[in-house]
Order: structure tokens, then sequence, then C-alpha cells
């Protein structure tokens, strides 16, 4: 077990936040609704995200703790409250805008392993012969083992031109093929409808 002898400064920093924000105009209308009972629970939880950073055995990520806390919040909430961290909030905001530059696959975590849900038409992807259940196994050599959904559409976007590779496996390989495709942008098209009648629509 680790024991350190100094409060680190992320700790000071968060508690002058939590200070600071109380004593701010924003902040008025929350301490008037705060009873005594509250800021004790809230000197309970950084009593206890400073005891872990401290004390646990293990090195630990003090932005990934407060990010759990806060899920663990609004999970008490209905279905209906979630947090976004800021790199889902940034997706949002490109899936809000309706292009990027891509390769133009659907991809997926399936049993461990980052595999294609569907290329979308008239893409980079779609045009170098991606199909829905290929595995990525390496994105520019890298293992895409324990990646995140994140982290993948992260390398596998890009500026239109450049190119990126990466290892597939599919159904029928003897070893996983690589495939070099150059990015383009890509148009997020709107869901098409139909009402056939009164009562069916799709």
């Amino acid at each position: 077990m680790k024991f350190r002898k100094f409060i680190p400064s992320w700790f000071l920093l968060f508690g002058f936040f939590i200070l600071g924000y109380f004593a701010s105009e924003q902040g008025g209308a929350l301490v008037s609704a705060i009873t005594d009972k509250s800021y004790e629970e809230l000197k309970v939880f950084s009593d206890v995200l400073y005891i872990v950073q401290k004390d646990y055995v293990e090195e630990t990520d003090v932005n990934k703790l407060i990010e759990s806390a806060i899920k663990g919040m609004l999970s008490t909430l209905d279905p209906h409250s979630s947090y976004m961290p800021p790199d889902m909030y940034q997706e949002m905001q490109v899936e809000t805008k309706g292009k990027f530059g891509g390769l133009g696959i659907e991809i997926t975590i399936k049993d461990g392993i980052l595999t294609v849900v569907a290329p979308i038409e008239d893409t980079p992807a779609f045009r170098a012969g991606i199909k829905a259940g290929d595995q990525i196994i390496k994105i520019d050599g890298k293992s895409t083992k324990d990646m995140s959904i994140m982290d993948a559409v992260k390398k596998l976007r890009g500026k239109k031109g450049t190119q990126v590779t990466i290892s597939i496996m599919r159904e029928g390989f003897t070893q996983p093929k690589d495939l070099t495709i150059t990015r383009d942008i890509i148009q997020i098209k709107s869901v098409k409808s139909m009402v056939l009648n009164e009562r069916i629509g799709y």
C-alpha cells in the first residue's frame, strides 16, 4: 500500500472549485437549497476521494473516479438523465453537423472484438469491400484489443485525403488482411420515412 504525506494539487483545486462555486452568484441559488447535511456529505465525498488517491494499492485516475461518481448520482434519477463526457459530446456535435472525414463504417464491440456493423453505401469503406461482420484487428498497426469504441472512432476518422490501414479478419480468411483506405467526407443521411396508410409507416 502506498502512503503519501502531501495533499495533491488536484484535491486542493477540487475543494477550491466547490467553495468558489458556492461563493459565486451562479451558485447562490444552490447554496440556499443545500442544507448543512449536504455540506457534510460533500465533505465525505471529498475525503473518500482523497483517501482513495492516497492509500489505494494501485494508481487511480481521479478523472475516472469523479466521472463514475457523477454517473452514479445521475443513475438514481429518471432513465433520461445521464452524464455526457467531453468526447461523447464532441461526437454528438459531429453527428449533428451531418458530415465528417472518415471511412464510412458503423462499428461496435462484439465478443470483445471491434466489429463492423455495416459499411455506409458509396463510401471509402464500402468501395474497399468492407463487409458487415468484419473484425478490425488492427488500426495503423495498433491492436484493437481492449480499445474502446471512442478510441477506435478517433483513429479511423481524419482529414479527407489522408490514409489509414486496417487489418481485417473475416470468416473464410486464414489470416488478417491489410487494407489501406483513403478517408473522404462522409455525409450522414437523414432517415427516410414513408406512410403506407393511416396505421403503417416506416
